[in-house]
């Protein structure tokens, strides 16, 4: 018994030693003088912090803070607003009248459904994860492929759709007529009391423009708030800038470019196949192509990319990490089939140690901010 007691206490001690230096190796990187005076380099106004590595020709816009917003309870009054967040929640809105625009885009999981792809009509799935509405009033197109222009194309698309929300707009005035509550409201919001398609898309669009991000422990910083991020965050936030390239397509307030890139992940004629923004334009070069989507709030908006495949932010650096260029086909190859998609060329290895990768993750956490939970509405039933 002694025997095996020393055993295992000799076996513990050795797995203790060789971690050891691992550990210590990884302390002493992460308070590497030079790591402390690039930390210090971001302690002061944003106008003097390091230049972030950008390519040739994107045109990049600083980070900028948000703030709270002062005027909420305020708009969440106005007529049209009441209206939109009641239609925005009631199952009416659907064929089945068991579906809402809200059991895609829940308030508790970042106004998305915390599902890889999205569940809609007769429990069928979509080939895409739900979006987030934080910020949609800052888009400039909508979607994952960008198909919608305007908030009221965004609202309108998935009550239509079969394997959404299945109704037939045609349908759709008509059923909310018959409840007197509803009637009122679009008297409130409009004038008089007529209930259109077009109507109900315009008060939707007005509610979700109300959907904001709360500002973040990384918009204090910038504010100035230089204790509200960690040293290790700070320097997550140099690697953002810098070495990892994030900031060639996430800059700006919301941390996106509002465009469109293939980061080598449509799967082409494999499983998970999804051609992207090409399905919109039909342009070969478009294959594969979708939009950026803003960091903001990002904690509480998984699963991430477009096929919704990645739950932890490692997974994400990693595979950036990797440049995606094993997925661009040969010269040969793309004259053999124009088709096939080309990973961007914004996308190179990045090469970052395990300190760097671990830092980077530790800033993209701070970036979530958002706590308030919007209660839902009681429906109208008359």
């Amino acid at each position: 018994m002694k025997k095996f007691t020393l055993l295992v206490i000799g076996i513990i001690l050795s797995i203790l030693v060789g971690f050891t230096p691992k550990v210590k190796q990884s302390l002493e990187k992460i308070q590497d003088p030079k790591v402390q005076d690039i930390v210090n380099s971001y302690k002061k106004a944003i106008v003097d912090w390091p230049k972030p590595t950008i390519d040739h020709g994107v045109e990049w816009k600083e980070f900028q803070s948000i703030k709270t917003d002062t005027a909420y309870f305020t708009t969440q009054a106005l007529p049209k607003v009441l209206l939109g967040k009641m239609l925005f929640f009631d199952p009416k809105l659907s064929g089945s009248q068991q579906i809402s625009c809200s059991s895609c885009h829940e308030p508790e999981f970042g106004w998305t459904d915390a599902r890889r792809v999205a569940l809609g009509n007769d429990h069928l799935q979509g080939k895409r994860n739900t979006m987030s509405l934080l910020n949609i009033a800052d888009r400039t197109s909508f979607f994952w492929d960008g198909r919608a222009t305007t908030l009221e194309q965004q609202a309108s698309g998935p009550i239509a759709a079969h394997n959404e929300m299945a109704m037939d707009l045609n349908l759709l005035p008509e059923r909310l007529s018959k409840y007197q509550d509803y009637l009122k409201l679009f008297e409130d919001a409009f004038g008089d009391n007529k209930i259109t398609t077009e109507r109900i898309f315009n008060a939707l669009a007005e509610f979700q423009k109300t959907i904001k991000s709360q500002p973040s422990r990384f918009d204090k910083f910038i504010d100035g708030n230089y204790t509200a991020l960690t040293d290790e965050e700070i320097y997550g936030m140099h690697i953002f800038r810098t070495k990892a390239r994030c900031m060639n397509c996430h800059f700006g307030k919301n941390l996106t470019d509002e465009s469109f890139h293939n980061i080598g992940l449509t799967y082409y004629k494999r499983e998970y196949e999804d051609l992207g923004l090409y399905e919109i334009t039909k342009n070969p070069d478009d294959t594969g192509k979708f939009k950026t989507p803003s960091l903001r709030d990002l904690m509480i908006t998984r699963p991430w990319m477009h096929n919704g495949l990645f739950d932890t932010l490692e997974g994400i650096v990693n595979i950036y990490n990797s440049g995606m260029q094993m997925n661009s086909p040969t010269p040969e190859q793309k004259i053999a089939d124009p088709m096939h998609p080309v990973t961007d060329s914004l996308l190179k290895p990045l090469n970052l140690s395990k300190v760097e990768k671990k830092a980077l993750v530790s800033f993209l956490e701070s970036m979530t901010g958002t706590k308030y939970k919007m209660r839902r509405p009681e429906f109208p039933t008359k």
